[in-house]
């Protein structure tokens, strides 16, 4: 399944942002620390590929994931690890929210990607808060409005940088990481989220 290539240069912000929407904040880790991190997951995560169906077929997702969180709440998680419980503690104040899980996303290469979607999972409420940690390769985060399509915005994504998804964009946005023809090197990503 062939999927778009991305909407916009990877660079900077896409002009008219929504920031009611969407908060990003470069360097909060250093290139240092993000660097130490980057290889701690790739190396230590016990990654999986899953499967989705599509019009009666399976299709391997295009990057590897692995889901930790509060094991006693939430069913089919790792324990919190050292290195995600301390990001938890940077990331819950720049939120607003305490969060009881995280999804972990290896892209592993230009080939990876994750195709337009809204993170509405009746398990996170109706109005999910997300917050968003990046390591590696620079991408571009893609948004769009579900009415139109037309009406679209692009937040480049540093090494070590901080994307908070507010209360509301699920709702009436899409968003999504695209397949790209360059050459691309490994990227790990962590969505913080409080599940219900």
């Amino acid at each position: 399944m062939m999927e778009q290539l991305a909407l916009f240069a990877p660079a900077g912000q896409s002009k008219g942002l929504p920031k009611h929407l969407l908060d990003y904040q470069s360097g909060l880790l250093d290139p240092q620390e993000s660097n130490r991190l980057l290889a701690y997951f790739i190396a230590h995560t016990p990654w999986k590929q899953t499967t989705q169906k599509l019009w009666d077929k399976e299709y391997l997702t295009p990057r590897m994931t692995c889901w930790y969180g509060e094991t006693d709440k939430i069913p089919g998680t790792l324990p919190w690890t050292p290195e995600l419980q301390a990001i938890r503690e940077m990331a819950e104040p720049l939120a607003g929210v305490s969060f009881n899980s995280v999804l972990l996303n290896y892209y592993r290469d230009g080939n990876d990607s994750v195709a337009w979607h809204s993170d509405k999972e009746s398990i996170m409420g109706s109005q999910p808060v997300i917050a968003s940690v990046s390591f590696g390769e620079v991408l571009s985060f893609d948004i769009r409005n579900k009415a139109d399509h037309s009406e679209k915005y692009s937040v480049r994504l540093e090494h070590g940088s901080f994307l908070l998804m507010k209360s509301g964009l699920q709702e009436q946005w899409e968003h999504r990481i695209a397949k790209s023809t360059k050459l691309m090197k490994p990227r790990v990503n962590l969505t913080f989220r409080l599940v219900i």
